[in-house]
């Protein structure tokens, strides 16, 4: 958790290993728009940091153990994110490309599903708490 920017290579350069075919980045980024509401000008996340860490460090030992992953990373923003930022990144890497894929894919649909993490987005004149970071 963190409320800094996000940096993708960063985590790229992370998660890069000689012995990797492949790394996969997942990039959850602000839009300006949500379901049927749109004008969304910004979000805003809140979260329960050692909670949300600890289910992160979990959801991550599941990949490790479901995938032959190299290494894994997950960063999540807290605070204001403005549109087109990222307010979740997930990096992978693994001798392969399937295995990648699928855990980052695996990763944050779990986290998605059981951090606790809260979205509120923010329009002109309201803003409202969402469920599902």
């Amino acid at each position: 958790m963190q409320a800094e920017p996000l940096s993708p290579e960063a985590a790229v350069s992370e998660v890069s290993r000689p012995e990797a075919g492949a790394v996969a980045l997942f990039l959850g980024t602000a839009r300006n728009h949500s379901g049927a509401r749109t004008g969304i000008t910004h979000l805003e996340y809140e979260a329960y940091p050692e909670q949300a860490e600890a289910k992160i460090g979990e959801i991550l030992a599941e990949a490790q153990e479901r995938w032959p992953l190299l290494a894994a990373v997950v960063e999540h923003r807290i605070g204001v994110v403005e549109l087109g930022q990222p307010s979740v990144l997930v990096a992978v890497s693994a001798a392969h490309r399937g295995a990648a894929f699928e855990a980052a894919r695996y990763v944050i649909d779990e986290l998605k599903l059981r951090a606790p993490i809260w979205k509120k987005e923010h329009w002109p004149g309201g803003g409202e708490w969402v469920r599902g970071a």
